[in-house]
């Protein structure tokens, strides 16, 4: 069952979608329920290795859906620390649950300052009315 909207207070968002709840020198990353909405059923998670470095408004992984294949963009730069398995064996959770169970991955951010360029879940709002 899909996830009622929703975009808590306590995360950063991207304007492509994803979005990062920082904690400490870590940050855990996620696509917003605007993106699994659009997306519809997740079929398939191809997730960044352990250890990898991914970089601040690329691609660090695709989400399939029934409808279609979506890079996943990270809001932050980092290295990947934890890689969500369940996601990986069951993609369908990203669409019950995007902010809780369904994160995508953990990472060690290497430049915390990125996150002052991130928007607050009002300013994130705005984009998905003007989407």
């Amino acid at each position: 069952m899909a996830a009622t909207e929703s975009y808590p207070d306590d995360l950063k968002y991207h304007r492509e979608h994803d979005w990062a709840r920082i904690e400490g020198d870590e940050a855990v990353l996620g696509i917003t329920w605007f993106a699994q909405d659009a997306l519809g059923e997740l079929v398939h998670y191809e997730p960044p290795a352990d250890g990898a470095t991914i970089a601040k408004d690329t691609s660090y992984g695709e989400v399939e859906s029934v409808k279609a294949v979506s890079d996943v963009i990270a809001p932050l730069s980092g290295e990947v620390v934890a890689v969500n398995q369940k996601v990986v064996e069951e993609p369908e959770t990203v669409n019950a649950d995007p902010y809780g169970d369904g994160w995508l991955v953990r990472i060690r951010m290497t430049d915390p300052s990125e996150v002052d360029g991130l928007l607050d879940a009002d300013a994130y709002k705005q984009v998905v009315a003007e989407s």
